[in-house]
């Protein structure tokens, strides 16, 4: 169900295209990676979508039953968003995601959002 959300919001983004492997989505705009939906990576039991996001540690701070810091990437400035802890508010993810995109795609289909 969520996986098929959240390609469902990055589907709406001007030349998006998803990777999927296994139970792992990977969202890509010209080859730059916007998004990253995540279940059970490594075994964290986390379901989430992880998304480019400066200010991530303030967001983390702010609210870390929902943020949280993803392995590896999360000191490069993304943050994970869990999808599996009470109500999705699927307004916020689509948020997050076009912001993350917005952060990586080229200016031209940016300008198209």
């Amino acid at each position: 169900m969520s996986l098929r959300r959240v390609s469902e919001i990055c589907a709406e983004l001007p030349e998006a295209t998803r990777e999927v492997s296994g139970r792992h989505g990977v969202f890509k705009v010209r080859g730059r990676t916007f998004a990253y939906y995540l279940d059970d990576h490594h075994g964290d039991g986390i379901v989430g979508v992880v998304v480019k996001a400066p200010g991530n540690e303030g967001m983390i701070a702010a609210d870390p039953e929902r943020f949280y810091m993803p392995a590896y990437i999360g000191h490069r400035g993304w943050v994970g968003l869990r999808l599996d802890v009470g109500p999705v508010d699927w307004t916020e993810v689509a948020d997050l995601v076009t912001d993350s995109y917005l952060a990586v795609a080229p200016k031209r289909l940016a300008a198209q959002v």
